[in-house]
């Protein structure tokens, strides 16, 4: 399924209290720009009457550290959704500086209604948006 999903390029905006005390990003950050990233994808991509009444909850993040990321540096966090099953959702997210792979993440969600809060899937008509080649 990766081969036909639509991936997300997300502008990652450093912000100074993203700096911890050794002049890099602090690794907490990272999961910040994760969660907004996918969140930011699901937004764009996802129709809104679905938008409005499913969340999205983090289950599991797996990151694996590359480079260090600076305060002036200009990051891309790019979104590829893997798979659905259910209503779990599983993602990769690469972040870049230029070139340069930051870091990887590996990460899975659960959908939930925004009004029960117990969890939903997804219609395979929203499920098609982010694989239209499928």
């Amino acid at each position: 399924m990766t081969a036909h999903a639509l991936p997300h390029d997300f502008p990652v905006p450093i912000d100074p209290a993203d700096i911890d005390f050794m002049g890099h990003v602090n690794n907490a950050s990272y999961l910040k720009w994760v969660q907004e990233a996918v969140l930011s994808h699901w937004r764009k991509i996802a129709p809104a009457d679905a938008v409005a009444s499913l969340l999205w909850v983090a289950l599991r993040h797996e990151i694996t550290y590359r480079k260090p990321t600076f305060l002036e540096d200009d990051v891309i966090a790019t979104v590829l959704l893997e798979k659905v099953h259910g209503a779990r959702a599983f993602y990769q997210t690469v972040i870049r500086r230029g070139e340069d792979v930051l870091a990887e993440v590996k990460s899975s969600w659960c959908c939930i209604d925004a009004e029960t809060l117990r969890p939903a899937r997804l219609a395979s008509s929203v499920i098609e948006r982010f694989f239209p080649g499928a």
